[in-house]
């Protein structure tokens, strides 16, 4: 199941705006024990984090949802295709974490450490990570949905690598996210998806996002000094009293710029 799902993943992340509709949950069954219960406890987890004095707990492939698990120091901790559907991490520590090909649907991380975390092929649709801190962090997946707002994405790695042909189309999936205050700053997102994303006053100040694709996008009042907008699709993107919009970088050379809203309507 782990395979196919993952199969379904990497087309949506290598996927372009014509195959956004393409579901990568139709590779799993999201009804089945592995994915809705937990094999595990809290306290087996704090069990195992003690056990662990201090080196980092190993929890890959174990299935932990719906489990509170807030609070808890897990730093470095593998959870490699763990299933943590609507878990509360709410405020865990999760820095420099292993978290690719998990999945975190509905999960709540809000205020929650995730700098340096590895996130190829994460799963977290829908999941609240309102006030967490994504810093260097690299996710290289699908957050569909999800709650960012006033979230630290400071230097994230969300780009295409386009220097490596395996995977030059993987790319960070925001489509519809709420990014609202987000900080941004120096993250790459060149040929994103954030279609639909609310940026509404988030600080993009240096963000590369050369290529991705912004329709639809809510930017008022974001601060944009040093982005780079090459190839960037602003088809209906709101660029309303934008901050820094003359350091932007390429700014003449967006896409669909007619199809963009840059005034506010009554």
């Amino acid at each position: 199941m782990r395979r196919l799902a993952l199969s379904f993943m990497l087309a949506v992340l290598a996927a372009g705006p014509a195959a956004a509709e393409q579901d990568l949950l139709l590779g799993a069954d999201m009804s089945s024990p592995a994915m809705t219960k937990a094999e595990m406890s809290r306290a087996d987890v704090e069990a195992m984090i003690k056990a662990a004095d201090g080196k980092p707990v190993d929890l890959h492939d174990k299935s932990l949802s719906g489990l509170d698990l807030s609070g808890l120091n897990l730093r470095g901790v593998n959870l490699r295709t763990a299933r943590l559907n609507k878990v509360n991490l709410r405020g865990a520590d999760l820095s420099g974490a292993n978290l690719e090909q998990a999945w975190f649907l509905k999960a709540d991380l809000s205020g929650a450490k995730l700098a340096d975390a590895k996130m190829f092929g994460i799963t977290a649709r829908d999941a609240n990570l309102s006030g967490a801190d994504l810093s260097r962090s690299m996710p290289i997946g699908d957050f569909k949905g999800a709650n960012m707002s006033g979230a630290t994405l400071v230097d994230l790695k969300g780009g295409a690598d386009i220097k490596n042909q395996s995977m030059g189309l993987m790319r960070a999936v925001f489509t519809s996210v709420n990014l609202s205050g987000a900080k941004l700053r120096g993250a790459n997102l060149g040929r994103s998806r954030l279609e639909y994303a609310d940026l509404k006053d988030a600080d993009l100040t240096d963000v590369v996002l050369m290529g991705s694709d912004l329709s639809g996008a809510n930017l008022t009042g974001a601060t944009v000094t040093g982005a780079d907008f090459k190839n960037v699709d602003v088809s209906g993107a709101r660029l309303i009293d934008l901050k820094g919009q003359a350091e932007a970088k390429d700014w003449a050379e967006r896409v669909n710029v007619d199809r963009a809203v840059t005034q506010a309507t009554n």
